[in-house]
């Protein structure tokens, strides 16, 4: 009967687990209440006597506590050793893939601004089933006045484009730098050099941190607004959500850090590690397409100008 039990394989069959359900309920419960709260705009009719806002924040904090909870099993499970080999490479697929999907994220904020910047003028019918006179038209020229980027409008919504060779200049060194200092960080790892491994993730997470400061500074003297115009609404759509991968991909790296402080990770061993390094050059990879695209080709005559 004990070898009938006995594993005879490489892969790690998990106990049962409520955290599925519980990250189940949170999402589900954080969507209902985002729904609600933009519908009323923080008023109106909410859920068991709750506003949207408290929904949202209810279905947020069940699922962070699924998240702490899931991942706890998981760097438990590395320890007990029932990460094998197959299992490793299965979860690198996982990670491949998730980058993956994060890849085609970013490509449609790209494809939002690069369908205004090319197509300035564009005609398109209010109503894209009909294109009937009584529907009527939408020319984009109304919004941009022909041209990209789009002529400063008389009420302050659109002023002027960033200076690229300003602070975005020195957000892209940051992050150039921070892709090197975790480099750093894994070689040190693979040389079993503990010390350059904490030094290195340290100065990743600094780097990190700078670079969203530079950031939400950038953002409060920007010469446009995101509301109100289609140059502010592709912009702060696309580098506002690369800041909050930046800020991700940061708590990440920081989690690493603390691990190692604890002795966590082996050369041998340590895929969380290697996670956290490759969403951080995937961080590195997407602000690059963002500073040349965005903030160089799509500087203007006039970057800078208030």
């Amino acid at each position: 009967m004990a070898t009938g039990h006995a594993k005879n394989h490489d892969y790690h069959l998990v106990n049962p687990s409520w955290w599925p359900l519980t990250g189940s309920i949170g999402a589900f419960v954080m969507g209902v209440g985002a729904i609600i709260w933009m519908r009323s705009l923080g008023g109106g009719a909410g859920l068991f006597g709750m506003k949207g806002p408290t929904v949202f924040l209810v279905g947020l904090l069940i699922v962070l506590a699924t998240m702490w909870m899931w991942w706890r099993d998981v760097i438990a499970e590395a320890h007990a050793g029932d990460h094998t080999p197959v299992v490793r490479l299965h979860l690198r697929y996982g990670m491949i893939l998730f980058i993956a999907s994060e890849v085609m994220f970013f490509v449609a904020w790209f494809w939002a601004y690069f369908d205004a910047a090319l197509f300035p003028n564009a005609v398109y019918p209010l109503n894209p089933e009909t294109t009937s006179a009584v529907t009527g038209m939408y020319e984009r020229a109304a919004a941009t006045g022909g041209v990209w980027p789009p002529k400063p409008t008389a009420d302050g919504t659109f002023k002027a484009t960033f200076d690229p060779w300003g602070l975005p200049m020195v957000n892209t060194l940051i992050l150039l730098l921070s892709g090197t200092t975790v480099t750093w960080a894994h070689h040190a790892l693979l040389e079993n050099n503990r010390k350059g491994l904490i030094w290195g993730l340290a100065l990743t997470v600094v780097l990190g941190l700078l670079f969203t400061a530079l950031q939400v500074y950038e953002y409060s003297h920007a010469a446009f607004k995101f509301s109100g115009h289609i140059y502010g609404a592709t912009f702060y759509m696309a580098t506002g959500f690369h800041g909050f991968h930046v800020v991700v991909g940061t708590i990440f790296l920081f989690v690493c850090l603390v691990r190692a402080m604890k002795g966590h990770f082996t050369p041998q061993q340590h895929f969380g590690f290697e996670a956290a390094a490759w969403y951080w050059h995937f961080v590195d990879v997407v602000w690059l397409f963002l500073f040349a695209c965005i903030y160089v080709i799509g500087a203007g005559p006039n970057p800078g100008g208030h």
